[in-house]
């Protein structure tokens, strides 16, 4: 899409990801009790998504990582998200996904207060996206799927730009933009910080 000089002046808000999970009904009953539900702990910025209370440990190839913390609500297919430092030191070799898109993706141990899980796939690096209702998609001129470079920082010491930005559009969602953690040291980025589509 060309260059559109008038969103470049619309400021999208910025999410920083750490590590953490997404998981099934199953194995969140089979992880913390068949009466257990997830405890809110508090609400993100996308409508009906939260931090749960509950955290598990993941147990990779190369190493464990302590109290990895739930989001819910629950999802189809149990997922985690990890920078690249956090799937070294695991031993994971993931690759860099969608949400949901796990096909091929490395697997790992799971254990909770009641029970353990090992899941065939699952482990990915998010692929840094921006997230649009369908208003705010037209107002950027932006469609599903489509990637866009992002200015963050601008005008500071670390202004930096990112090619391949995923547009996801949906009316369950409100404009944020997310990256993981080592995208946002490098650009000096924090919570709730302003950037802006090129």
């Amino acid at each position: 899409m060309e260059n559109n000089s008038k969103r470049a002046e619309l400021p999208v808000t910025i999410g920083v990801s750490n590590k953490h999970i997404h998981l099934t009904e199953e194995h969140f009953k089979i992880l913390f009790g068949a009466e257990a539900e997830p405890t809110v702990k508090k609400a993100v910025a996308q409508p009906g998504q939260f931090a749960c209370e509950e955290v598990v440990d993941i147990v990779g190839p190369r190493s464990e990582m302590k109290s990895i913390r739930m989001l819910g609500p629950y999802r189809k297919h149990t997922q985690l998200e990890l920078s690249k430092a956090d799937a070294r030191k695991l031993g994971l070799e993931c690759p860099i996904r969608d949400s949901g898109k796990l096909e091929g993706t490395p697997g790992f141990k799971i254990i909770g207060p009641k029970g353990t899980v090992e899941v065939k796939d699952g482990a990915i690096i998010a692929k840094r996206h921006i997230h649009f209702s369908p208003a705010d998609a037209e107002k950027f001129g932006v469609k599903d799927g489509e990637d866009v470079s992002v200015i963050c920082g601008k005008g500071g010491d670390r202004e930096l730009v990112f090619n391949k930005v995923l547009v996801r559009v949906s009316d369950k969602f409100v404009l944020e933009m997310h990256v993981d953690v080592e995208e946002a040291n490098a650009a000096c980025l924090k919570n709730g910080d302003k950037v802006f589509v090129l």
